[in-house]
C-alpha cells in the first residue's frame, strides 16, 4: 500500500502544544517518582538531579529546575526563543508535578526491573510528545548540540561521556544491583526515542 504523505502538514496549534506538554511533563514526572519510589537513577540531567536529591534529602523538583538554568542560554543560541519558552514551562512545569505528585500516589509493590522498564517506556513516550511539540526537558541534551555546531565533537558522544559520568557516581551512592537495573530503564528510554523520533515518518 503506498503511503501518503502531506508535503504541506498543519503545523501544531496552541492547544495541540498544551496538551503535548501536559502528557509529557505529567507522564516524565510520573516516571520520576517511579524511579525514585524504587531507589533507582537515570541519564541525563535528571539523573544527576535524582543523585542530588538522594544525597542531599532535597527534593528532586528544586534541583532539577535550578541545574537546567544555565542551559537556557545553549538552546536560545541553538533552537532559538520559542524553543527555549517550551523547554523552561515544561521543565517548571514537571518540577512542580514532581514535588507534589507523591502525595497522591503511593505504590504497594512494584518489582524493581519491572518498574525500571515501565518508567522507560513512559519517559520515552513523555519525550517523544515534547520533542514533537517544539520542547526538551532541558540539560545536557541542550549543550551537546550547542557543541556539536561549534566544534564538530557529535553529540551523542558529549551526552554518552556524561551519563557514563552520572553512572559512576550511582555506583558510589547506591547498591550496585539498583544502578545496574537502572541502566535497563535508561536503555528503554533510549530505545523508544530512537525507534519513533524519526522526521521522515512524523512531519508537523
Amino acid at each position: 500500500m503506498t503511503e501518503i504523505i502531506n508535503e504541506n502538514p498543519a503545523r501544531h496549534s496552541l492547544l495541540d502544544d498544551v496538551q503535548g506538554l501536559a502528557y509529557g511533563t505529567t507522564m516524565a514526572a510520573f516516571g520520576i517518582v517511579l524511579l525514585t519510589h524504587l531507589g533507582l537513577v537515570t541519564g541525563q540531567m535528571a539523573g544527576l538531579s535524582v543523585l542530588i536529591s538522594y544525597a542531599t534529602g532535597w527534593g528532586f523538583g528544586p534541583v532539577f529546575f535550578v541545574l537546567n538554568l544555565p542551559f537556557y542560554w545553549f538552546g536560545y543560541k541553538r533552537m532559538g526563543l520559542v524553543f527555549v519558552l517550551k523547554t523552561f514551562a515544561a521543565v517548571a512545569i514537571l518540577s512542580l508535578i514532581a514535588a507534589y505528585l507523591p502525595d497522591y500516589i503511593s505504590f504497594a509493590n512494584v518489582n524493581p526491573i519491572v518498574g525500571a522498564v515501565i518508567f522507560g517506556l513512559m519517559t520515552g513516550s513523555a519525550l517523544l510528545a515534547l520533542f514533537r511539540h517544539g520542547a526538551s526537558l532541558g540539560g545536557v541534551g541542550i549543550m551537546a548540540l550547542y557543541l556539536q555546531d561549534k566544534t564538530g565533537f557529535r553529540a551523542g558522544w558529549t551526552q554518552l561521556l556524561f551519563d557514563a559520568c552520572v553512572f559512576a557516581l550511582a555506583f558510589t551512592l547506591r547498591e550496585w544491583d539498583l544502578v545496574v537495573i537502572s541502566a535497563l530503564g535508561a536503555l528503554v528510554v533510549n530505545l523508544v526515542i530512537g525507534l519513533n523520533h524519526r522526521r521522515d515518518r512524523y512531519i508537523a
